[in-house]
């Protein structure tokens, strides 16, 4: 925080999502920023241990609403509660592969909750939001690095529902000049909190690749299946841009900073603009493990892309950020998660 600002009172944000992945390790560095956090969460793929996690962490509690971004009413208590300056909406589901299953679930959590929040923001007079998307905005026909200029066109209802999003707010932006908007396209988050106190625990059967490495080398599951070696790639395993959580996070205060002078609507890459192979994840993280572990090949995943990394130039010209932690340091810090951090499971 700049020191100029130390004795104004602290600003209040609400993190939708907040006690999910990406959203509990950026409300850890709101409340070390200054802020005050209010998570609302629903807790479908999160407990309400990381609340207290959170706490160790920064230092300070969140406040914390178990509840839906889809209750209007519910947040509509909660703005006229408290002042709020900002949201960052991370509450959403997720996965590729569920959404092409499940389409409906997709477009009524996603798109519809967003549309809730959106009103209820613009009823409150609230208009900077901070917007969790998706590099699966783009088309998997366009070779990357793929920039934000890069052609749209979704292959799954999971990055439909985020386009469809990015189109509303736009929308918003464009025929209400208060708005101020940063839909900030993720690659692929991993890692976790270097103290080990938080991470990333998905329940069921992880989507993601780090998390399905960390339950296989810790024994609850029997070995890794690496879904497709027959893409036109090096080895011919899938490649993405691995990017560690913590440098996710400082992109979305960053992001904030930006919109204090900058309304309107802009969407923004997070990503490290360098691509892995999935076997190139294994052999990171069997190196920072130090064995290695059981695998065997299976069929690609519905849904799945060649290849896919970010092109970078926009968040670093318009945002001054860039990730600074590599692939060995997304490997040890989930690993040490794992061990140290990481709840029983149920």
């Amino acid at each position: 925080m700049n020191p100029q600002e130390s004795t104004r009172p602290p600003r209040r944000v609400l993190v939708t999502g907040g006690a999910g992945f990406i959203g509990s390790h950026t409300s850890v560095l709101l409340l070390e920023a200054g802020y005050d956090v209010l998570i609302l969460d629903n807790l479908s793929n999160s407990t309400v241990e990381v609340v207290a996690a959170i706490e160790r962490v920064a230092g300070r509690r969140p406040d914390f609403v178990c509840g839906d971004v889809r209750d209007g009413a519910l947040l509509a208590r909660l703005f006229a509660r408290s002042a709020i300056a900002a949201v960052f909406h991370f509450a959403g589901l997720k996965s590729v592969a569920e959404s092409l299953a499940a389409p409906l679930d997709y477009y009524a959590n996603n798109v519809g909750g967003t549309i809730v929040l959106c009103r209820e923001m613009a009823e409150a007079s609230l208009h900077t939001l901070v917007f969790s998307s998706s590099a699966t905005v783009y088309s998997a026909s366009h070779a990357p690095p793929l920039s934000e200029s890069s052609p749209l066109d979704p292959a799954q209802p999971y990055g439909r529902s985020k386009l469809m999003i990015e189109t509303l707010l736009g929308d918003l932006a464009a025929t209400d000049p208060r708005w101020a908007i940063a839909s900030l396209r993720y690659f692929n988050p991993a890692g976790a909190h270097e103290t080990g106190a938080l991470g990333e625990r998905p329940k069921g059967i992880p989507n993601n690749l780090m998390p399905y490495l960390c339950q296989v080398a810790c024994g609850e599951r029997p070995e890794l299946i690496v879904h497709g070696n027959d893409y036109p790639t090096p080895d011919g395993t899938g490649i993405r841009d691995y990017i560690h959580v913590m440098d996710l996070a400082q992109g979305h205060l960053a992001a904030l900073d930006y919109l204090e002078t900058h309304p309107g609507f802009i969407a923004i890459n997070l990503g490290t603009g360098r691509g892995y192979s999935v076997l190139d994840l294994v052999e990171a993280f069997e190196r920072v493990i130090g064995r290695t572990l059981p695998r065997r090949i299976g069929p690609r995943r519905p849904g799945d892309i060649a290849a896919s990394w970010a092109a970078v130039d926009r968040a670093r010209e318009l945002l001054g950020w860039q990730s600074e932690r590599g692939l060995e340091a997304i490997c040890r810090d989930a690993w040490r998660w794992t061990c140290t951090g990481c709840p029983p499971r149920s």
